[in-house]
């Protein structure tokens, strides 16, 4: 009875680790841009109502410079949090950890759960915005709706229950939602990076599970939602379930090079299909700017190869009895499974050359010939062009009264020259007819 739990738990594991790298993989497909898409009267309003496609969802994008430090990094943190433990109270830390995590996990399943919600039902709710501006800049911008605010609440009863309880199911609750959170904001450049990233976990893994007990104590003692776990029996004799377990590094660090390939598979179709940025959409689209069907031959091929490495990290510790490092099996799977789809589709240059850096930049900001073409005549933070008067201090009057003097001194430098130059023209157009009339010969009376 005990090893059919323990199977049990196995096949949990498999599948609380496939779910956000599957679903989170699709949360990173943006919605392309077309022409097509229709324009706000006027680019400093505030938008009234959420509409999840004009959203636009915040990323951190991983470069090779990144990808070489990732081990670095990563052991600097882990052994910091080993030398903690060690040294220090382990119920304060991790008192303080779950503080933490609550609060991160919170916001978290807040963003996780508007965004499945939105998908499913296709809401669209008012929308509010809290904004602190100086100056007619915005410092911090807020933007939410109804649904926003519900989901907090209840976000904030399941992470009570966890502060309280420390129960398994929330706490895999927790870190489905941090993994799915994770893979949806970090987004590799290319597979070169991808690539660098994994082999040096892979080196990075081996290193703190089997050289030091650096990785076994960290995950026995740190009580936050940083794994999911399964116990191997929900009805042990002696009344305490033992877990197995899984960290989410080796659900988001995989996951990660898994969305790329799904965005490696759109944009090859996209290339094919005749797609292009700000442009009218293919026919074959149907005017779909998401959700339309594509083929995903290196997505198969890694999230196969995923299960594949996951499968043969659990049957090793089952058979020897030891924890194992997850990304020895993982990273050399993901890796050889893209460089084989490549070479078999002869594909391998494109895979190389594959960037997602130019699409960072054009959502980083735009060219200063286009932000001036697009500025408004009023924006929407510039509160003193607003008609309703409100008071204004001594040192905003002093600041307009300086900003009006500095707008004056621009017009003259602008206004001055050309009347100058039209007065000089008008001057010299009389002073050559009088000229002229100077020069006529007089008519003698006689």
């Amino acid at each position: 009875m005990a090893s059919i739990g323990l199977y049990i738990a196995y096949g949990a594991i498999g599948s609380m680790a496939l779910a956000p790298i599957y679903f989170g993989s699709f949360f990173t497909l943006d919605r392309l841009k077309s022409s097509d898409r229709k324009k706000r009267p006027h680019s400093g309003e505030f938008p009234e109502y959420s509409d999840s496609e004009d959203e636009d969802e915040e990323s951190e994008t991983v470069t090779t410079e990144d990808a070489y430090m990732f081990p670095v990094y990563g052991s600097a943190a882990l052994f910091s949090m080993y030398m903690i433990f060690k040294y220090l109270n382990k119920d304060w830390v991790n008192l303080l950890l779950s503080g933490y995590f609550a609060l991160l996990g919170v916001v978290v399943m807040t963003q996780i759960s508007v965004r499945i919600s939105k998908a499913l039902t296709g809401v669209k709710l008012p929308l509010f915005h809290i904004a602190l501006v100086h100056r007619s800049k915005a410092l911090f911008e807020m933007r939410f709706t109804y649904l926003h605010i519900a989901m907090t609440v209840v976000s904030s009863i399941i992470t009570g229950l966890y502060l309280w309880s420390k129960n398994w199911v929330l706490s895999n609750a927790f870190g489905l939602a941090l993994s799915l959170s994770a893979i949806n904001l970090i987004r590799l450049d290319s597979f070169k990076s991808g690539m660098i990233m994994l082999a040096g976990l892979f080196v990075y893994d081996i290193f703190w599970v089997f050289g030091t007990e650096v990785m076994v104590s960290v995950a026995k003692n740190f009580e936050a939602p940083i794994k999911v776990v399964a116990p191997k029996s929900l009805w042990p004799e002696d009344g305490k379930l033992q877990f197995t377990m899984l960290g989410l590094g080796d659900i988001i660090v995989p996951g990660v090079f898994v969305a790329l390939c799904l965005r490696f598979d759109r944009q090859r179709y996209l290339d094919s299909i005749g797609y292009a940025k700000n442009k009218r959409l293919p026919a074959v689209l149907k005017g779909r700017h998401r959700g339309f069907g594509f083929p995903k031959p290196y997505f198969c091929a890694c999230l196969a190869a995923y299960v594949f490495g996951l499968t043969t990290t659990i049957v090793v510790m089952h058979t020897f009895k030891a924890a194992q490092p997850a990304l020895l099996y993982l990273s050399p799977a993901c890796i050889l499974s893209v460089i084989g789809m490549a070479l078999v589709r002869g594909e391998l240059g494109a895979v190389f050359g594959y960037s997602e850096e130019s699409d960072k930049k054009e959502k980083s900001g735009k060219s200063d010939d286009d932000s001036k073409a697009e500025k408004p005549a009023v924006h929407r933070y510039n509160l003193r062009h607003q008609t309703a008067a409100t008071p204004a201090s001594a040192g905003e009057l002093a600041d307009d009264e300086q900003e009006n003097v500095a707008a004056e001194h621009v017009l003259d430098e602008t206004v001055d020259p050309l009347l100058s130059e039209s007065q000089t023209t008008a001057a010299e157009t009389r002073s050559k007819a009088k000229a002229k009339q100077r020069g006529r010969p007089k008519s003698k009376k006689n």
